[in-house]
C-alpha cells in the first residue's frame, strides 16, 4: 500500500489558521487550472485523517469526501460520527502502522494522510511514500504548520514542480530512502 501527503500550504507552510479556516485558499484564477486534484483524487482509494480535521471539516465546511475515510482518533467512536456519514466514515485508533495494517486488510492501495498531527506521526513513523505541496501565493504569519519535528532528516527525492499563472506552485516529492518498503 502506498501512503501519501497532499496538501495546500501558504507560502510561510502553513494548512490553516489557527482555528482550522482555510478562507486563505482562494486564489484569484486557481479554478481555472489544473493542479493535479482530479488526477490525485481519482488515484486514491481512501483517506485518514485525524480527529482535529474531522472536527474541523464537520464545523467549518461539511463533509467533501466521495471516497472512504478513516479518522485516527483515541477519543471519538462511531458515535460520534453524524447519521447521514455513518457508511462513508469509519474511526479508528492504535497506532500509525496498525491503522495502515487495518487500511491494507480492508483492500486500499493508495491512501491520503490529511491532518497536520496525523501527518507528523506518519512522517516520524516512516509511512509516508510522497509529498504533494501545493503552495499558494500568500503568506498567513501564522496557523497549523505543514511539517514538525521529525526523528531525523527526511532525504526527499524531486519529482516535479509546476508553476502555474495563479502563482500556484506544485512540487511532488518521493521518500529519497524507501524506509516504507517493508511497513506499507
Amino acid at each position: 500500500m502506498r501512503t501519501y501527503i497532499a496538501a495546500a500550504t501558504s507560502l510561510d507552510g502553513f494548512i490553516a489558521r489557527e482555528n482550522g479556516a482555510l478562507d486563505w485558499t482562494d486564489i484569484p484564477g486557481q479554478a481555472a487550472e489544473d493542479h493535479g486534484r482530479d488526477r490525485m483524487e481519482a488515484a486514491t482509494d481512501a483517506y485518514l485523517i485525524g480527529r482535529g480535521s474531522f472536527e474541523t471539516l464537520m464545523e467549518l465546511y461539511g463533509w467533501p469526501y466521495a471516497k472512504p475515510v478513516w479518522v485516527m482518533s483515541r477519543s471519538l467512536s462511531p458515535d460520534d460520527v453524524p447519521r447521514a456519514l455513518r457508511d462513508k466514515v469509519v474511526m479508528t485508533g492504535g497506532s500509525p502502522a496498525e491503522v495502515i495494517g487495518q487500511m491494507r486488510a480492508a483492500g486500499f492501495a493508495r491512501v491520503n494522510i490529511g491532518g497536520a498531527e496525523l501527518c507528523h506521526s506518519f512522517l516520524r513513523e516512516g509511512l509516508v511514500n510522497e509529498i504533494v505541496i501545493h503552495r499558494l501565493p500568500v503568506l498567513i504569519g501564522s496557523g497549523m504548520p505543514l511539517f514538525g519535528s521529525l526523528n531525523g532528516d527526511l532525504p526527499l527525492k524531486h519529482v516535479e514542480t509546476r508553476a502555474f499563472p495563479s502563482g500556484i506552485v506544485t512540487s511532488t516529492y518521493e521518500l529519497a530512502l524507501d524506509r516504507t518498503a517493508d511497513r506499507t
